[in-house]
C-alpha cells in the first residue's frame, strides 16, 4: 500500500490544478491576532519572527489550540498546514469547524483530524460531521504526498447543499442535503474554526496500539495562509445568511462538483479511502440515511 502511494504522486499533481474559479476571492484577513484567540496553553503557541507561520506544540504536559474570534455560517474555509514529522504515534492535529469550544452534547461540527504515524507509515485523514452532538460519519483516507515536508492547502466548502473536503483543492469527501429536515446536515448553527494538537494514543494509531513516545516531543505542527469566505455571523441574525446566493461559494455552481472535480474525487475514492462509514453493515446494519445521497448530482 505504502509504495503505490509514489505511483500516485504523478497523478495528484495533474490534480492539484482543481479550482472553483471564484475562489480567488477568498483571501488572506490578516494576522495570526485578527482572526484568532488562543483556547488553552499559551506558551505552547509560537509564531515566526514575521508573524505569518504560527506553531502549535505537544508535550507530555498539555498541548494546544486556537479558534477564530468570528463565528460563520456558510462559506469558503481554507488554512496551509505541515504536519509533526518524524514518529508522530498518538498525536492527533485537529483542524475543523464548530458550533462551540467544547465537545457539547448539541454541537455541530466539520472535522478534519490527522492521525500521527510511526516512522515510514502513511499519515491518515479522518473526517467526521456532526449534527446535534450526533456524529459516527468517519471516513479515513490516505495521502497522496507525506504532509510533513512542506505546507498543503485544507479547505471546506460549505453551503446548504453539500459540505466538501479538500486537500490541495481536490475533493477528499463530498457530504450532501437532501433538501428535507433532517438530523445528518449541520446548516443551522454558526461555527467558529478550530485548530487544536492533543494526545490521542487510546485510539488514533493503529487503533491504539501504537502508543506516543514522549521522548520525541515536543510535537510541532505549523500554520499559514488562514482564509475564509464566508457570512460572518451577527447578533440576531446576519443579513447575508438570507442572501447567501450573492457569493460565489453559495451559487449553482458551488451546489455540485464541476466536471473536472468529479473526476478527482472519483480518482479519490478508488485509491485512497481506507474507511467509509456508509460501507460499513456491521456497525450500521441498516445504513445511515444520509448515504444514499449521491456525491455526483
Amino acid at each position: 500500500m505504502i509504495s503505490s502511494m509514489v505511483t500516485l504522486v504523478f497523478i495528484a499533481a495533474l490534480m492539484a490544478a482543481t479550482y472553483y474559479a471564484s475562489e480567488a476571492a477568498a483571501t488572506s484577513k490578516g494576522s495570526f491576532e485578527d482572526n484568532f484567540s488562543i483556547m488553552w496553553s499559551e506558551n505552547h503557541f509560537t509564531t515566526s519572527e514575521d508573524g505569518q507561520i504560527w506553531f502549535l506544540s505537544l508535550d507530555k504536559e498539555t498541548g494546544c489550540g486556537f479558534q477564530t474570534k468570528q463565528r460563520y455560517r456558510f462559506g469558503w474555509f481554507s488554512m496551509k498546514l505541515k504536519l509533526v514529522g518524524g514518529d508522530s504515534a498518538g498525536v492527533v492535529t485537529a483542524y475543523y469547524m464548530c458550533t462551540e469550544n467544547g465537545a457539547g452534547p448539541t454541537r455541530d461540527e466539520l472535522d478534519f483530524e490527522f492521525l500521527g504515524n510511526r516512522t515510514g507509515q502513511p499519515y491518515l485523514i479522518q473526517t467526521n460531521i456532526y449534527k446535534n452532538g450526533t456524529g459516527n460519519r468517519e471516513m479515513r483516507h490516505m495521502l497522496w504526498f507525506d504532509p510533513t515536508q512542506d505546507y498543503h492547502t485544507y479547505s471546506i466548502l460549505w453551503n446548504n447543499h453539500q459540505i466538501v473536503f479538500f486537500v490541495d483543492r481536490v475533493p477528499i469527501r463530498v457530504f450532501k442535503n437532501n433538501g428535507k429536515a433532517n438530523d445528518f446536515f449541520p446548516n443551522e448553527k454558526p461555527m467558529y474554526l478550530f485548530s487544536s494538537i492533543w494526545n490521542a494514543d487510546e485510539w488514533a494509531t493503529r487503533g491504539g496500539l501504537e502508543k506516543t513516545d514522549w521522548k520525541k516531543a515536543p510535537f510541532v505542527s505549523s500554520y499559514k495562509d488562514f482564509s475564509v469566505d464566508g457570512c460572518q455571523w451577527e447578533d440576531p441574525y446576519p443579513e447575508c445568511v438570507s442572501t447567501t446566493t450573492k457569493n460565489w461559494w453559495d451559487q449553482y455552481d458551488a451546489w455540485h462538483l464541476s466536471d473536472s472535480q468529479k473526476l478527482d474525487h472519483a480518482w479519490v475514492l478508488r485509491n485512497l479511502v481506507i474507511y467509509d462509514y456508509c460501507k460499513d453493515t456491521e456497525r450500521f446494519p441498516t445504513l445511515p440515511v444520509e448515504c444514499s445521497l449521491s456525491p455526483w448530482d
